[in-house]
């Protein structure tokens, strides 16, 4: 079999088995060490690419070659299909998203749809039939990094954000601060 691998996934790999085969066995850390690099190797060769090529002129179907890369149909599809720009593009926009926090930060204003359903004992559905009903205001919150957050306002909320707007005159009274919202049975 020709070879068909990266100088550099050939070397990771040469890493690895060359530990497996050592007297005295290495440290499991140093192990685990030399797995990632073959898997992050693995993942940065072209190998794959070229073998899904190479299995579509011969005529395999996605299918195959999604069974064959212990994938769906469609995970395959979207990692290989098109040309090397769509999928680095593909691989760009992924590797965007994972830069981005995973937890929805605790400092944004109002409250979430679920925490004021929450509050109110009520579905999310309901509290956005009260947004558009007018009974509750609402507005989508941006961070810079992008993600979008539907923020709701309950009454008291509300007074407080118009006071925010310089609507002071209408809140007497009204701190600048959002207050805390009562959770649980304290409605």
């Amino acid at each position: 079999m020709a070879p068909f691998l990266s100088p550099a996934t050939r070397a990771a790999l040469d890493v690895l088995s060359s530990g497996e085969r050592s007297e005295p066995e290495p440290e499991p850390l140093e192990r685990l060490r030399a797995m990632r690099a073959l898997l992050a190797a693995l993942d940065a060769d072209d190998a794959q690419l070229a073998s899904v090529r190479s299995a579509l002129e011969a005529g395999r179907s996605w299918d195959d070659i999604a069974e064959a890369a212990g994938l769906g149909r469609a995970a395959a599809k979207f990692r290989w299909q098109g040309t090397d720009a769509d999928i680095e593009h593909r691989r760009q926009a992924g590797r965007k998203r994972s830069a981005r926090p995973s937890s929805v930060p605790a400092d944004l204003p109002g409250l979430s749809v679920a925490e004021e359903a929450a509050r109110q004992g009520v579905t999310a559905q309901a509290i956005y039939q009260q947004v558009t009903r007018g009974v509750l205001t609402s507005e989508m919150v941006e961070l810079p990094d992008g993600r979008r957050y539907k923020r709701v306002f309950p009454a008291e909320l509300s007074r407080v954000k118009s006071a925010d707007k310089g609507d002071a005159e209408s809140t007497p009274g009204a701190s600048s601060t959002v207050p805390t919202v009562p959770t649980g049975d304290d409605r």
